[in-house]
């Protein structure tokens, strides 16, 4: 497949392709481990994903010989990943970085730990504002004629199902921010189409929410709809610096 290319070329792509090879290295053997060091803590870590289920007064049960086992060295794996997150990213920074303008680099500094804050403030806000609630309300609708018996792997699940769609979702500024400075898109026709954007993120809600219940459905879709707003706020505010600058560009080239 190199046989077209020249010696220093075929030369660069072997080297990018080291660099590619050493920063994979380098993660896989952070996250593994970051994930031995968290399954000393498992029981640590379960204490805190079962917290809000606790808080109601209920238990859990484990139905398989390896259930809990399986349970917490996936929860082991999990926290390990976001311990060694930190060398993930430098580790894959130094493979890309190379490659990118200073003024990428720039925006890379600024976007990546408003990102990363972002998403962490929903996977937050899910855990400990609507994740409760939304436990309450599946309790209450059991009834007193049913008792709860929740397995700790579909409890998990369901956790991880519901925090990691809102942490997602959180990174709406930041693309609508991208789009808006690529010209793709304007605050206008943000504005303009609200009523379609909240008929879409009721869509949504209700296919990343898990359960078919409305009421998880539209605790998720209201936090997204004002980050909607919030994202009209930016785009405008992006669109805005974008044209003044490009009429100080053109007054420029005029006076040259």
């Amino acid at each position: 497949m190199f046989d077209n290319l020249s010696v220093d070329e075929k030369q660069t792509i072997i080297e990018h392709m080291e660099e590619l090879r050493k920063a994979l290295i380098i993660s896989f053997a952070a996250i593994i481990i970051a994930a031995f060091a968290c399954f000393y803590y498992s029981e640590q870590i379960l204490a805190v994903i079962t917290l809000p289920l606790r808080s109601l007064n209920q238990k859990m049960i484990v139905t398989g010989v390896t259930e809990a086992f399986f349970v917490k060295l996936m929860l082991s794996f999990y926290a390990g990943f976001v311990l060694s997150f930190p060398i993930v990213s430098w580790s894959l920074w130094r493979f890309i970085k190379p490659a990118l303008y200073p003024s990428e680099r720039k925006y890379v500094y600024i976007f990546f730990p408003v990102s990363i804050l972002l998403f962490a403030g929903g996977v937050l806000f899910s855990y400990f504002g609507i994740l409760r609630l939304v436990l309450n309300f599946f309790i209450y609708i059991a009834g007193a004629n049913l008792t709860p018996m929740f397995k700790v792997d579909q409890y998990v699940s369901f956790v991880t199902a519901f925090t990691l769609p809102f942490g997602i979702v959180f990174e709406m500024p930041v693309v609508v921010f991208v789009l808006t400075k690529l010209g793709f898109l304007r605050y206008e026709t943000l504005a303009k189409n609200r009523k379609y954007a909240a008929l879409i993120i009721v869509i949504l809600a209700a296919a990343l929410t898990p359960g078919p219940d409305p009421f998880s459905q539209i605790m998720m879709a209201a936090p997204v709809y004002l980050l909607y707003e919030i994202s009209i706020i930016v785009s405008k505010y992006t669109t805005s610096s974008r044209e003044r600058r490009g009429d100080q560009e053109g007054g420029n080239t005029n006076n040259s």
